[in-house]
């Protein structure tokens, strides 16, 4: 009776030691799935494909504001395309663009990899700066004539004439090469690198505050609603 009573309670402890370990693992799984869910790393090339989706919410701002200047009774708001052409320099050019010519372009040339590519890009880069200088000088005016208003139109058509193609072959050329030219440990350093940078100028959530910032420009003008855009 007492071997049997000494049995029972040696596979019942056996049964609870087991037991404990499970949800201590299980535990331990959960919390680990937990940091992995909070964290906010991004990878270096979708970070700047995000960036270039704040660059494509601004081209759609500018494609307004042309349709507007078109219009026989336009109905302009110059402050809020002053507000999508400070973005663009103080976000695409100043930082995103910047990101690119310190960190990604010197990377390619040293590795002879989109050479030529790069060149074009760079020499777009500056176009876009100048361009940009422009439509911030005609939308701080008054607008008030036809030539001022026909100027605007031309900058605003170049830049997104320029623009589209140009975040295109470095979403589906450029960006995509960035692992075959540096190291695996490389790679995620570079990831550190630009949140850090971001982090600097545009403070916590940097991003997000940007891309609020836009959504704000577009529900003003009427275009924040996606469905809006749908054939």
């Amino acid at each position: 009776m007492t071997e049997t009573t000494d049995s029972n309670r040696r596979d019942v402890l056996r049964r609870v030691t087991f037991a404990g370990a499970g949800l201590a693992l299980t535990g331990a799984g959960s919390s680990h799935r937990a940091e992995e869910e909070g964290s906010e790393e991004v990878a270096p090339a979708e970070d700047l494909m995000r960036e270039h989706g704040v660059l494509n919410r601004v081209l759609l701002v500018y494609d307004e504001f042309r349709r507007r200047l078109s219009s026989s009774r336009p109905d302009l708001v110059p402050a809020l395309l002053t507000d999508a052409a400070g973005i663009i320099r103080r976000f695409i050019e100043d930082y995103h663009e910047k990101l690119e010519e310190d960190d990604l372009f010197p990377r390619f040339e040293k590795a002879h990899r989109e050479v030529e590519l790069v060149k074009v890009l760079r020499d777009q880069h500056r176009a876009g700066r100048r361009l940009t200088e422009e439509i911030l000088h005609l939308a701080g005016g008054r607008l008030s004539s036809a030539t001022e208003r026909a100027r605007l139109d031309a900058a605003l058509r170049k830049f997104v004439v320029m623009y589209r193609p140009h975040e295109a072959r470095e979403d589906t050329v450029l960006f995509p090469a960035i692992r075959r030219i540096v190291s695996p440990h490389e790679y995620a350093a570079l990831g550190e690198e630009f949140e850090k940078k971001e982090r600097a100028l545009f403070g916590q959530d940097g991003f997000e505050k940007i891309v609020e910032n836009v959504a704000a420009i577009e529900k003003r003008l009427g275009i924040y609603e996606l469905a809006k855009f749908t054939p």
